[in-house]
This record gives structure tokens, C-alpha cells and sequence, in this order.
């Protein structure tokens, strides 16, 4: 299940208030920068910090080769 352009375009990491990326595979918005990821569940993000799961350094990189090669853009250009 895809998520609209337009809630992609507002959402943002609840702890640092940053960008995140839609992995739509892996039904996750991932925060590169704290290497955290947030789930999709039934097509509904789980936005809360104490849900979020922590990325190990092999699955950051996986996501960040992901990321890359699909050309995903973040929800929304960071200052």
C-alpha cells in the first residue's frame, strides 16, 4: 500500500523534526540521520518515538543502498 504525495509531504521525524524516506517496500519512513525507521502499518504510519525501531549499521546501509538506487527523495528538503 502506497502513501499520498500529500501526507508524505508533511510528515516529519517526531524526535529531530527532519525529513524521512518512504521505503515502501520495506513499508517503513526512515530517519538516515538517527538511523531509526518508523512502520507502516495497513497503510497508517506509526509516528511515535517509542515505537520506532533502531537500524543496525548493515540494515542502514541496505535502506541507504535502496534509498539510492530508486532515487526516493525525502519527505520534504531539510534546512
Amino acid at each position: 500500500m502506497s502513501l499520498s504525495p500529500d501526507l508524505l509531504a508533511i510528515l516529519a521525524c517526531p524526535e529531530d523534526k527532519g525529513p524521512l524516506f518512504y521505503v515502501a517496500d520495506d513499508e517503513v519512513l526512515y530517519n538516515a540521520r538517527l538511523r531509526r525507521s518508523y512502520e507502516v502499518r495497513d497503510g497508517i504510519p506509526v509516528m511515535l518515538i517509542d515505537e520506532a525501531t533502531a537500524v543496525s549499521d548493515a540494515d542502514h546501509d541496505r535502506l541507504m543502498g535502496v534509498i539510492e538506487s530508486k532515487g526516493i527523495a525525502p519527505t520534504f528538503e531539510g534546512s
